[in-house]
């Protein structure tokens, strides 16, 4: 790719400088802040060399280059636009102040969880491959390899409040310290552990009086999610607050002192004990849906989670899987779904890749294909599905599928934030069953794909 050129082309079909409020990019994404869309040339985008799918929301339109030439498109397009580099924090701030109050607290959650994917994966992995060693070498389990390992492995679950509450505090503006240790008041080791909280007698679960009317137990809140993201939320509003209202000279000494007093006392006493309830009836009531009806309600999510994608509203699933891996039994049924929908998507994009005759659908379609088998399905279905439309829903199809199989096989993961073929390496318990899932999926929306979809001629400028 000649990304000048790439650079050039972009810069004059977006409408010029003057249409531009800011430039950031991401793994696979130029990110843009656009005065009006309406000076922007779409058709004219979906030409250049390099471009493999759009996606505007809000005043943010996101151009699809791929992990790795983004970096080099961008850099061309600060050149030629004389823009200067912005944040993706700058860019989501932007974005969010356009979107719907309704999809705000949606795209926050994807602020909190994506940035802790990393040490979530990690665990994740280095647990699966812990539990492989145990299996195939029974004496390991009494080793110091196995008990520094297991350690290492379990750390971020057994502090996921803590990191949660540190990403949360930073995308909220907050204390990133004075949110870790709301994280950590919560999981406390003077607190009764949650996990053996059901073998106390409840005469015999310590409690505190306090003002004469507010009793609080002291139970800890470890494998809970939502309890630390409402605390840590509520955490942020009172510091902003305080840093209005006290003078500079006692704010280094007042705000955090009252912060964390305050937020720990409401925690304790109310949002904790709600939210903690409010999280099992949500957890109980996702795995329902998994199971629901033999797999219905599987086989439905299956085929909805890539419109969720479309509407960059798929982290909210987030909170379930970390959920799920909180909890004691550790699985999460969400991701295999997940993964099945993904594959269904790069299963279609590579029967158009290999059925199409236009050389630009063909070389933007099996790379996105390979790309959505690796659980990056972006470019697969803003680029090529969603453009071309009917392999989106031989796509949806196809998901359903596999979610379907997924639910009544009783496929789960060790963790969450990989999907497709890398999938394999957090389902090790399931791999056989994980394996049917991706080929049902795959094999029906390739099949469905290739008898539906036709390729319409070059002088339509569109394949419908």
């Amino acid at each position: 790719m000649d990304y000048t050129k790439c650079a050039r082309e972009l810069y004059k079909a977006l409408g010029g400088k003057e249409n531009l409020i800011s430039a950031a990019h991401c793994a696979t994404r130029l990110r843009l802040m656009i005065v009006d869309h309406k000076n922007v040339d779409r058709k004219r985008l979906e030409q250049v060399d390099g471009v493999k799918g759009i996606s505007s929301n809000h005043g943010e339109l996101q151009l699809i280059i791929g992990p790795g030439a983004v970096n080099k498109v961008y850099e061309e397009f600060l050149k030629v636009s004389q823009m200067t580099a912005a944040t993706k924090e700058e860019v989501n701030e932007a974005a969010a102040a356009e979107q719907p109050f309704w999809k705000r607290p949606i795209k926050a959650l994807g602020d909190v969880f994506v940035p802790i994917l990393p040490a979530i994966v990690a665990s994740g992995l280095l647990m699966g491959f812990v539990e492989i060693l145990s299996k195939a070498i029974p004496s390991f389990t009494g080793s110091g390899w196995y008990g520094m390992l297991d350690l290492i492995a379990n750390t971020a679950f057994t502090f996921l409040p803590v990191l949660i509450a540190i990403s949360e505090a930073r995308t909220f503006g907050g204390n990133i310290f004075l949110g870790a240790v709301v994280g950590m008041i919560l999981i406390h080791p003077s607190l009764i552990n949650a996990w053996s909280i059901s073998t106390i007698e409840v005469s015999n679960n310590p409690v505190w009086e306090l003002f004469g009317f507010l009793s609080i137990h002291q139970t800890g809140y470890q494998g809970h999610i939502i309890p630390v993201v409402i605390a840590v939320w509520f955490m942020c509003r009172i510091e902003k607050w305080l840093h209005r209202h006290v003078p500079e000279l006692l704010d280094l000494f007042v705000t955090p002192l009252c912060t964390v007093f305050v937020t720990a006392l409401v925690t304790l006493g109310m949002i904790g004990p709600l939210f903690s309830m409010a999280e099992n009836y949500m957890l109980e009531f996702a795995k329902w849906i998994v199971t629901a009806g033999y797999g219905i309600g599987a086989l439905v999510m299956g085929g909805l989670y890539p419109l969720t994608v479309i509407y960059g509203i798929h982290h909210m699933f987030n909170v379930i899987e970390a959920g799920m891996l909180s909890t004691a039994e550790g699985i999460n049924t969400w991701m295999p779904i997940a993964s099945a929908a993904n594959v269904a998507q790069g299963a279609a994009c590579l029967a158009v890749g290999l059925k199409a005759k236009n050389l630009k659908t063909k070389s933007a379609a099996l790379p996105s294909a390979l790309s959505a088998a690796l659980g990056i399905t972006e470019s697969a279905v803003f680029g090529i599905n969603l453009r071309f439309v009917r392999p989106l829903v031989c796509g949806l199809a196809g998901g359903a599928a596999g979610g379907l199989l997924s639910s009544l096989l009783g496929v789960g993961a060790t963790s969450y934030g990989l999907t497709g073929l890398p999938g394999f390496l957090i389902t090790m318990d399931d791999t056989w069953q994980y394996a049917v899932v991706l080929l049902v999926s795959f094999g029906v929306s390739f099949v469905l794909t290739w008898i539906f979809w036709r390729e319409e001629p070059e002088v339509s400028g569109k394949n419908r």
